[in-house]
């Protein structure tokens, strides 16, 4: 008797805001054994793999390689019991053949490579068998090759350090989190999109006195009144005005989102940054904003955000102001999105305002806002337009 058992990817693995299909260590008709891996998959903070859950025959491939893969997905389907004995000696193994010296060796001798490894090896010409395999059975992954490279650079630096007389020192290992947000950083900035910034000014005053009027009402409803929740609702509005901001970048076209899901870069202390998002708030009022708010923090802070809960962004609000710094340019923006928005910390500055037409010195509480776009997708107009409907919200918020 032969039973047909699913292949799905447990919702627990997905650690990223997307999950794709890398490429395929099996194929259609290989035989495979239970706990061996049989596919890779990639997320913006993870490599994943997927291992099959019993011993049997690989009979169909539902995903291919490049596809988004969400969660309970049926990826594949094993042919378990009697059907190994059944599979054709053509499909006894799977051999993926490598890059660079690796290429010479017989099949038994090859390790077992996945595309994603494949084309890293490639690109930064490197040898398998100079690196340590973490994976099962030795294999390499990504994150050895992520790593080999950053120890590569740290023991050069190192030796610079010793050369210039730089004293004692100790490495700090960088953990996958902080992998993943540089190799996410260095492809937004250099690899893939034109980062453009512009900076305008937004007087706080009309936020700051209506905060101080409603955050005991709000408090004693369940919420915590944030300048963020203002960003937000602001944010919304001027994304709804201009809607080629809230957008992503296609060879082909570029694709408009209907709902406005924005995420909130929120720091970890020393641990990294992570982006939690919050949906669909062009249907939020600013108490619906401050406790949605109040949910992800919260969340984000005690390491128990869902899989869910930091997919499907169509733009991000970098707060930055909150740490200290007054400008931050560019503020790299979170692929695949079209723009960022940095806020920089309030501060009370002299600034001059006509009163009944005489210029009059005042002090007031300003912030610099500034909007970093793909220059491929948004130009001057559609970003100083934005800047503009965002900055008079702020300042004229009743």
């Amino acid at each position: 008797m032969t039973d047909l058992i699913d292949v799905r990817l447990d919702a627990e693995s997905l650690e990223g805001t997307e999950s794709v299909l890398s490429g395929w260590l099996k194929q259609a008709g290989d035989p495979v054994r239970a706990h061996e891996p049989i596919a890779e998959l990639e997320t913006d903070k993870v490599v994943v793999e997927l291992a099959a859950p019993a011993d049997g025959v690989l009979v169909e491939l539902l995903k291919e390689a490049g596809q988004e893969v969400l969660p309970d997905d049926v990826v594949a389907r094993i042919r378990t019991e009697a059907s190994a004995g059944e599979c054709p000696e053509s499909a006894e193994t799977s051999v993926v053949v490598a890059v660079g010296a690796d290429a010479a060796a017989t099949p038994e001798q090859r390790p077992r490579l996945s595309p994603a490894v494949r084309r890293m090896l490639k690109e930064h010409q490197l040898n398998s068998s100079d690196i340590d395999g973490t994976g099962r059975d030795g294999r390499v992954t990504a994150r050895d090759i992520e790593r080999h490279l950053a120890s590569r650079k740290t023991a050069k630096s190192a030796a610079v350090g010793r050369v210039a007389g730089a004293g004692e020192s100790r490495r700090v290992p960088h953990d996958n989190m902080r992998l993943s947000i540089a190799r996410h950083m260095v492809e937004s900035l250099m690899q893939t999109a034109p980062h453009v910034t512009a900076v305008f000014e937004a007087d706080m005053s009309a936020v700051i006195n209506h905060r101080r009027a409603h955050k005991a009402d709000f408090a004693a409803r369940g919420a915590s009144l944030t300048v963020t929740a203002y960003l937000l609702e602001a944010a919304a509005r001027a994304l709804a005005a201009v809607p080629e901001v809230n957008s992503s970048w296609h060879d082909d076209a570029l694709e408009l989102f209907d709902d406005i899901n924005i995420g909130i870069g929120t720091a970890l202390d020393d641990k990294g940054l992570i982006v939690p998002v919050l949906r669909r708030v062009q249907d939020l009022n600013l108490f619906d904003i401050s406790a949605g708010l109040d949910l992800l923090t919260r969340k984000a802070r005690d390491n128990a955000l869902a899989p869910g809960d930091v997919r499907g962004g169509t733009f991000t609000i970098s707060n930055h102001g909150v740490s200290g710094s007054l400008i931050a340019t560019p503020v790299i923006i979170n692929q695949p999105q079209s723009a960022i928005l940095g806020v920089g910390k309030i501060t009370k500055r002299v600034v001059v305002r006509e009163l009944d037409g005489d210029d009059v010195i005042q002090v007031r509480p300003m912030c610099y806002i500034s909007l970093t776009i793909d220059h491929r997708v948004l130009d001057a107009f559609q970003t100083n337009r934005f800047l503009t409907i965002l900055v008079e919200t702020i300042e004229n918020y009743k």
